[in-house]
């Protein structure tokens, strides 16, 4: 009658079974909370009524939940990934900016004034003075020697 229970291990096979359906049954309870919270579409009395419903009726109300609503919780998620992943680069760019990484602030910087050089708001010999100070007071790669300043004084 008991065929588990004279089969050792057969007896562990059951006990890791029902064991991992309880955990495999919290997660997917779990799940489903969160997804109740995540969903917009929801207002909060049918939140709290779907709430209720899983704590007090569990497998019940989980089952009834994801034949109900299940159709569209994989695309919640999703959403709630790209909208992470989305987040998580644009704080990476205004890091990125925000420090100076070297290239990064600088090349906006001489972008700027190429546009402001192109549209004739600045000379170019303007443009040379804020460049030089932009990359450092370095002198241009294809004119070795000191940059001209403007005022006369030569090394």
């Amino acid at each position: 009658m008991y065929l588990a229970y004279d089969y050792p291990l057969l007896s562990a096979f059951w006990t890791m079974l029902v064991f991992f359906l309880w955990v495999m049954w919290f997660v997917l309870l779990f799940r489903i909370v969160v997804d109740i919270f995540r969903d917009d579409d929801l207002s909060g009395w049918a939140k709290a009524g779907w709430l209720v419903f899983c704590v007090v009726l569990p497998f019940l109300g989980v089952f009834v939940y994801v034949v109900a609503r299940g159709k569209n919780m994989g695309k919640r998620e999703m959403a709630q990934a790209r909208a992470q992943q989305q987040e998580f680069d644009q704080y990476i760019r205004d890091t990125a900016k925000g420090h100076g990484g070297g290239s990064g602030s600088s090349v906006d910087q001489l972008h700027k004034l190429s546009e402001m050089k192109s549209r004739g708001d600045i000379t170019d010999e303007e443009f040379r003075r804020a460049k030089a100070q932009i990359l450092g007071d370095q002198p241009p790669a294809d004119r070795p020697g000191p940059v001209a300043t403007g005022t006369g004084a030569s090394r």
